[in-house]
């Protein structure tokens, strides 16, 4: 048996030998060939590439999916105008990845030549930060008149625009945004991060994703400095972060007659699982805390005071150095708090302006999974459009790859906002009184001077508007006490039944069940969902006491239920 074991060996020995033998004889030139088409199947799927599929497509490009409410004004009287958001969008072909398209458009990016105007903004805490304004006349040649009083008469329409994380005016696209909205006769200005564009922080206040203090000082100077331009806000990525908190936290009272949020994360820690998560998109998360860390050391001086110098130097992702950093100096007890504190998404029901949000399904830096479908969708002010492909904050067509397609979308939109009744105008909020409460206003029980009733949320309930001065809260009392002492018994009425005679006496009416049923159909009607449940809970919890009810009452009193024997 060993000896037939050791030729078993020795023949698969044989076998692989020949083999081999048979891999010699293939020429060399095979295997280059093999290895390079396994490393093009490699590069191909590993970025995302979708050229072949754009081939089979006959380069069509693909729709813009268009989210938006069915009654918005916004869309109908405005998106449902503007070609772009109705058209196609074909990528460039030699650019047809997320990636390529992404790092092209940060290492290349073709921007025109801008030369911009700055003028330094001085915020009410000592810090210090560049406007750099690009004018139409810039472009288009001739000159304007910058006196006060020119100023404060001047029309021309003005763009805002917030940069994202690390960028500044000098970003590739930002350079095509501001040249492509000039050109069309507005003036531009871009506003600039703390601590970027060559100005040196001034204070202890630094920008984060939901940093909206300079966004709010600068548009509301710029109103008073321009009080007939129409204002206009553009953000991308971080900036259209902070642009959708600005505009959920001050609501209606914004100068603001529309904006644009392109590539918004919307949900920090959404995005912060996201771009850790495969291995292509640890290089961005490893690219973007390189150029954190190099806006550091720019202020080495105040991050060494306000934050941990050595864990910022030792991060090796954009969470390590929110936690090392950006925490700190903003004075969050977490990073997840202060991603909490910051994401966008929770602010997008609140906004109160016409806001078009242009998003990407294949963004490799802020995930499709972060984006509010349905928050969008039942804000009537919010027109969502998502493309297939686009990367971050790249959108490139033609085959020369020298406009971007989000640019034209954006001054296309407020192009026709400017042109329609839509724009908003500034209206001041309500004040504010007493914090807010996060607990159900429903129709409550209110116990007071003996007298119980329904407490609703209706203004115009007419139990509102029973006012009692001293004299009547008196005799109230005094009804009451004597009422408790002839007998114990507890009075539901209806708001109708508390009458104030012109006496100053006040009366209780007789309760008939004609006011009860009336309370009990209002306490249905403004908790319906509520109620029922309670009636599902009711029925389901006692089932199995009555169950248990049947079963006791069989077991004690069978023999009540058995027949009697018949008598032969």
């Amino acid at each position: 048996m060993a000896d037939t074991f050791s030729e078993s060996i020795a023949a698969s020995a044989r076998a692989f030998k020949l083999i081999l033998q048979g891999f010699t004889l293939i020429p060399i030139i095979h295997y280059e060939i093999a290895f390079v088409c396994f490393l093009i199947i490699f590069i191909y799927n590993f970025l995302e590439f979708h050229f072949f599929h754009d081939v089979l497509t006959l380069f069509q490009g693909s729709p813009v999916s268009l989210t938006y409410n069915s009654a918005s004004e916004i869309y109908h009287g405005v998106a449902s105008k503007c070609r772009l958001l109705h058209g196609r969008y074909l990528v460039t072909p030699w650019l047809s990845s997320p990636h390529v398209q992404t790092t092209f458009l940060h290492f290349h990016g073709r921007p025109p030549a801008v030369n911009y105007r700055r003028k330094l903004f001085h915020a009410s805490d000592g810090g210090t930060f560049a406007l750099d304004w690009l004018k139409s006349s810039d472009v288009l040649g001739g000159s304007k008149c910058e006196d006060n009083a020119a100023l404060r008469h001047d029309k021309t329409p003005i763009l805002i625009v917030i940069p994202g994380l690390t960028s500044d005016s000098s970003a590739a696209y930002i350079k095509h945004l501001a040249y492509s909205t000039a050109e069309r006769g507005w003036d531009v200005v871009i506003c600039n991060h703390r601590g970027l564009g060559g100005v040196s922080v001034t204070s202890d206040c630094f920008y984060n994703a939901g940093w909206t203090k300079d966004t709010r000082d600068v548009i509301n100077d710029l109103h008073r400095e321009y009080p007939n331009a129409p204002l206009f806000l553009v953000g991308t990525s971080i900036g259209a972060n902070i642009l959708v908190k600005y505009l959920g936290e001050d609501g209606e009272d914004v100068p603001i007659a529309g904006a644009v949020a392109i590539c918004s994360p919307w949900d920090l820690l959404i995005g912060s699982r996201f771009i850790c998560r495969r291995t292509v998109q640890k290089f961005y998360d490893r690219a973007l805390t390189v150029g954190l860390q190099q806006y550091a050391k720019l202020h080495q001086t105040l991050f060494h005071r306000l934050a941990d110098w050595d864990g910022i130097l030792k991060s090796r992702r954009i969470r390590d150095f929110d936690n090392y950093a950006t925490r700190l100096v903003g004075k969050f007890e977490s990073v997840d708090t202060y991603y909490r504190h910051c994401s966008s998404a929770q602010y997008v029901t609140k906004v109160a302006i016409p806001l078009l949000c242009i998003s990407t399904l294949d963004d490799p830096v802020c995930t499709w999974e972060a984006i509010p479908w349905d928050e969008c969708r039942a804000n009537k002010n919010i027109v969502l459009a998502v493309t297939r492909h686009g990367g971050h904050l790249a959108f490139f067509e033609g085959l020369t790859a020298s406009t971007l397609w989000w640019v034209r979308a954006t001054n296309e939109f407020l192009g026709v906002l400017h042109c329609s009744p839509f724009m908003h105008t500034q209206k001041k909020n309500p004040p504010h009184i007493g914090p807010e409460s996060y607990v159900d206003q429903g129709p409550y029980v209110n116990v007071s001077n003996g007298m119980v009733a329904a407490i609703t949320n209706d203004p115009s309930s007419p139990t509102d508007n029973v006012k009692l001065n001293e004299e009547d809260q008196f005799e109230r009392q005094k009804v009451n006490d004597q009422s408790a002492a002839a007998a114990d018994v507890l009075v539901v009425p209806d708001a109708k039944n508390v009458v104030s005679s012109s006496s100053g006496q006040t009366s209780v009416k007789a309760v008939d069940l004609n006011s009860i049923k009336k309370w009990l159909e209002q306490l249905f009607q403004q908790n319906r969902r509520s109620t029922w449940m309670l009636t599902y809970i009711a029925v389901i919890s006692t089932l199995p006491l009555m169950g248990a009810t049947a079963a006791l009452y069989m077991l004690l009193f069978r023999k009540k239920f058995k027949q009697p024997k018949s008598l032969n």
